[in-house]
């Protein structure tokens, strides 16, 4: 165990716990609130919980266990399919459940370790857990992921990432029939400010936009193609649960549980359908699409019905 005993600054009277061990030890939010959910934070005398706020003055007293790094384990993972491979770049199928690379805190499948077990050289610009990854999926959101290969092509598509050059296109199955069919929801996104998971329309946050169109109508959901401006964590799951539509299947911004048992849905019904950008060796502009995996597509027949 590690700890240290350190006094408020009156800068961070009434912040939260977590947001204050970021701020004062480092630490990442995610973790602050998990030292924090262990016990591990004492003020004057008294635990404290992640949401509690502190008090300038008094004294603080953090012990917690030091965390492993994340690294890359390779783990093969049968159903990631691969949509293109060249000497520059691999473009990966992601099922559910599998995240874009380790993390503290998640123990499940990654697409680097799919990559590692199956052989493939991954760039080795950016964080050693992160090589090669740059733009990620949600854990529990499917589709089409570019990975880069080459210190180029890593440089490259970042650029492209960072300007805006890249196209993707998403279909998502939103609850209700969204006011205007078509429409741009322009709002801004953060850390949510009382969940440590979350994400949400915050006056400060990241400038974020979703281009959306609906496809297909049914009785209490929609099918929508939704176009990426901007790619902030949670973007298209956060704009919609904002505008009262929240992707079906997402308990985590508001899905109705009800409707999600009915189309047998354990995750957001959300799929990165389409991934359009320059190519960083041949500057080619080259398009990948990626059909529905089969539990998005029986949700969609039920809804059909």
């Amino acid at each position: 165990m590690e700890s240290r005993t350190l006094p408020v600054p009156d800068g961070l009277d009434g912040t939260r716990v977590d947001a204050a061990l970021a701020k004062m030890l480092g630490f990442s939010r995610t973790f602050a609130a998990e030292v924090a959910e262990a016990g591990g934070v004492v003020m004057d005398g008294r635990t404290l919980a992640k949401a509690d706020k502190l008090r300038g003055g008094s004294w603080l007293e953090v012990s917690w266990a030091p965390k492993e790094e994340p690294r890359v384990i390779p783990v093969a993972v049968p159903d990631l399919g691969i949509a293109y491979d060249d000497d520059d770049i691999v473009v990966v199928d992601k099922p559910s459940g599998v995240a874009a690379h380790p993390s503290l805190g998640w123990e499940g499948p990654t697409v680097l370790g799919a990559l590692a077990a199956g052989g493939y050289r991954i760039a080795t610009t950016g964080a050693a857990e992160r090589q090669g990854v740059v733009h990620r999926l949600d854990v529990g959101t499917s589709g089409l992921m570019v990975v880069a290969k080459t210190e180029r092509a890593y440089t490259a598509l970042k650029r492209a990432f960072k300007e805006r050059e890249v196209d993707k296109i998403y279909h998502a199955v939103v609850q209700g029939h969204p006011d205007p069919l078509a429409g741009t929801i322009d709002a801004p996104i953060g850390r949510h400010p009382h969940h440590s998971w979350k994400f949400a329309v915050t006056p400060d946050g990241k400038d974020s936009i979703t281009h959306y169109e609906t496809l297909e109508a049914f009785p209490g959901a929609s099918l929508l193609e939704i176009h990426l401006e901007t790619g902030r964590t949670h973007q298209i799951r956060v704009h919609m649960a904002a505008h009262r539509h929240p992707c079906v299947g997402d308990p985590l911004y508001g899905a109705d549980p009800t409707l999600s048992a009915r189309l047998g849905l354990t995750r957001q019904w959300l799929h990165a359908h389409e991934l359009s950008f320059s190519h960083p060796g041949t500057g080619e502009w080259v398009t990948f699409t990626s059909d529905y995996p089969a539990d998005l597509a029986h949700a969609l027949e039920v809804l059909r019905g």
